[in-house]
């Protein structure tokens, strides 16, 4: 069992606050740093010092860290245009020396787009879809020939397919609870499938669905990576996982039904019972990143066991 760790910069983070973190990730035997893709905070959160970009972010990252994987959970596909992603992305992953992954959504939050001025189009699963199949097929295109796309929401002639990312297959993630369709394009383009926030259950339907979609399309269900992401709270004793509790404002309880909330001990039970239905990957929600005993904590007591 991969752990990664998940941040959420947008509830107020500056990039001196990620860099630590992705260090601590890094000397902690993490496996991997990724963030969220947003521009505003939510709930309470005051949000401050103000929102970062994820991939100048990770570029950033890119050159400070040695040995973690860096990624996005999830870049909002309404933020970017496809083939100016798939350049960013591609000299990112150059920049870390082939380490990047890229979790790619439809985007959802309408009210950073109002916020920031940019469009939120009615139809976003045809624009991700065409997203994908651009920035796939950019990456893809063999050294010297161009790409060219026809589709509704974009096009493009004659693209050099410049730059290609330092991985000879960059992973692609995709995530969600729906039913249908995020199946489908997860059995066609993706190297990992992730659900956010969902029970054990939850994950064991949704991954059911993946794999069902990628044998109808005569790929095999257990080509792709299956993973979660869920916030932890963990503490060595009640106190400790209570005082967690309080500063990121949820309620012990909750989190212990929601989440992975306890002693190391439950949550490395919780843990088990995500691999046991086929999740081999699972990405820590941390909400206060100033507590890096916390880190220390998962590391020396849940990642140890799980080794």
């Amino acid at each position: 069992m991969d752990l990664r760790i998940f941040t959420e910069p947008q509830q107020g983070a500056s990039y001196d606050t990620l860099l630590t973190v992705a260090k601590a990730t890094e000397a902690l035997g993490f496996d991997a740093f990724f963030r969220s893709d947003h521009y505003l905070a939510m709930g309470s959160a005051d949000g401050l010092p103000g929102p970062t970009d994820a991939w100048i972010t990770l570029a950033g990252l890119a050159r400070e860290t040695r040995r973690i994987r860096l990624g996005t959970l999830m870049t909002a596909g309404t933020f970017r245009l496809p083939g100016v992603l798939a350049i960013q992305v591609a000299q990112v992953d150059q920049m870390s020396g082939g380490r990047i992954e890229l979790g790619l959504g439809a985007g959802w939050f309408e009210e950073e787009h109002r916020a920031y001025g940019i469009p939120f189009p009615k139809e976003k699963f045809g624009r991700l879809e065409e997203q994908l199949e651009i920035v796939t097929g950019l990456w893809e295109t063999e050294a010297g020939k161009t790409f060219t796309f026809h589709g509704t929401h974009y096009q493009l002639i004659d693209s050099p397919a410049l730059p290609k990312p330092a991985q000879d297959k960059l992973p692609v993630l995709i995530g969600g609870h729906g039913a249908k369709r995020t199946p489908r394009l997860a059995a066609k383009f993706a190297d990992e499938f992730n659900i956010p926030f969902a029970s054990v259950e939850d994950s064991e339907r949704q991954f059911g669905r993946v794999r069902a979609a990628a044998e109808e399309i005569g790929r095999k269900g257990g080509d792709l990576v299956y993973s979660n992401a869920l916030v932890a709270c963990v503490g060595k004793d009640d106190a400790e996982v209570a005082r967690r509790a309080a500063v990121i404002g949820r309620d012990v309880a909750e989190l212990k039904a929601n989440g992975l909330a306890g002693s190391p001990d439950e949550v490395v039970d919780k843990i088990g019972r995500y691999a046991e239905i086929g999740s081999s990957r699972i990405y820590l929600q941390i909400l206060d990143l100033d507590d890096l005993d916390h880190l220390e904590l998962i590391s020396s007591k849940v990642q140890s066991q799980l080794a």
